[in-house]
C-alpha cells in the first residue's frame, strides 16, 4: 500500500475519532480542562514519605536532629505548592467548582488543611509500624519494617488519600491509592476508615472497599477481601453509593484468603480463619473456622 492510500485511510479514522459527540463514544467525553498529573502526585507522596519517616528516604544521605526543622519546612512548602496546583486541577472534575473564580483560594485552603493533618498521619503510621513489628517475629526492628514492608507503604498512601477524600477532593485520593496498589498489590479504597495499629502481613491481594470501617489493633493477612456482597440500584439501574462493606471491630484477626462481604459486623476480639466466605455478622470474641463458628 502506497503512502497516499495509507494517509487516506488514516484520514477516515481521524474523522471518526474526532466525532466526540457520536453516540457510540458517549461515555468518553472530550476533556478540555487541566488534568491532575500522576508524576507530580508521585512527587507529593515521595516528599510526604520523607517527611513522615525522616532520614529513611529522600535525597539527603543524612539528616541530623538539629537540621530536621529545616528539612521539614522545605518538604512541607514543596508539598503545599504541588498540592495547590494539583488540587486546582482536580477541582475541574467537580462541576460545582470548575467555573468558580475563587478556585485557587479554595485549593489553597484545602492544601493547607492537608498539611495540618500530617502530624496525625505520622502518628497513625507510627502505630502501624508498631503493629507490624509486634505481629511478625521475622521483623527485627522498626527500621526494617519502615524500609521493607509493603503494608507500611500502602498505609502511608491510603491514610494520606483518606485525608484528601474526607476533604471532598476529586480524583487525587484514588490516584494515590492506585499508586500503592500497583506497587504492592494491596488495594485499599481511600474512603475506608482504618483505626490505629493496623497490621497487614504479606499483603498481596488484600482488597478493602470504600465504606469499610476497621477498628484498632486489627490484623489481616494476604488475600483478604473486605468487599460488597451486592449493590443497591437507583431507578435508572445505577449503583448507589451507600454503606456496603464490613465493619471490623477492635482486636480482630482475619487470616489469609478469606472474604468478608456485605455490611456485616465482625465483633471485637474475633478470629476469622483462612479460606472462608463470610456474609453474616459475628458476635464478639468468636472464632470462625471452616468447620463452623465458635462463639466466645
Amino acid at each position: 500500500m502506497n503512502r497516499s492510500d495509507v494517509l487516506k485511510r488514516i484520514q477516515k479514522d481521524v474523522s471518526k475519532l474526532s466525532a466526540v459527540h457520536a453516540p457510540e463514544y458517549r461515555y468518553i467525553p472530550l476533556h478540555q480542562k487541566p488534568s491532575p498529573s500522576v508524576s507530580r502526585m508521585k512527587k507529593v507522596m515521595e516528599l510526604l514519605r520523607s517527611l513522615v519517616f525522616p532520614g529513611f528516604f529522600g535525597e539527603e544521605q543524612e539528616i541530623k536532629e538539629e537540621s530536621l526543622p529545616y528539612y521539614i519546612g522545605v518538604y512541607m512548602e514543596e508539598i503545599y505548592d504541588l498540592l495547590l496546583e494539583q488540587i486546582g486541577c482536580s477541582l475541574q472534575f467537580d462541576d460545582r467548582q470548575a467555573e468558580s473564580s475563587s478556585i485557587k483560594d479554595y485549593a489553597s485552603e484545602l492544601a493547607v488543611t492537608f498539611i495540618d493533618e500530617i502530624p496525625k498521619l505520622k502518628y497513625l503510621l507510627s502505630t502501624d509500624v508498631k503493629a507490624m513489628l509486634d505481629g511478625d517475629p521475622a521483623a527485627k526492628n522498626v527500621s526494617e519494617v519502615i524500609f521493607c514492608y509493603p503494608a507500611i507503604f500502602a498505609m502511608l498512601y491510603q491514610r494520606a488519600a483518606h485525608v484528601l477524600y474526607k476533604l471532598g477532593i476529586p480524583v487525587l485520593p484514588r490516584m494515590i491509592t492506585e499508586m500503592a496498589h500497583s506497587k504492592t498489590g494491596i488495594d485499599i479504597h481511600p474512603g475506608a476508615e482504618i483505626g490505629e495499629y493496623f497490621g497487614i502481613d504479606h499483603g498481596t491481594g488484600v482488597v478493602i472497599g470504600q465504606t469499610a470501617i476497621i477498628g484498632k489493633h486489627v490484623r489481616i493477612y494476604q488475600g483478604v477481601t473486605l468487599g460488597a456482597k451486592n449493590f443497591v440500584l437507583d431507578e435508572h439501574g445505577l449503583p448507589l453509593d451507600v454503606p456496603r462493606h464490613p465493619i471490623i471491630e477492635d482486636n480482630v484477626t482475619i487470616y489469609s484468603n478469606t472474604s468478608v462481604l456485605g455490611r456485616v459486623t465482625i465483633g471485637k476480639g474475633s478470629v476469622i480463619g483462612g479460606n472462608i466466605w463470610l456474609t453474616h455478622s459475628v458476635a464478639p470474641n468468636s472464632k470462625v473456622l471452616q468447620s463452623g463458628v465458635v462463639e466466645g
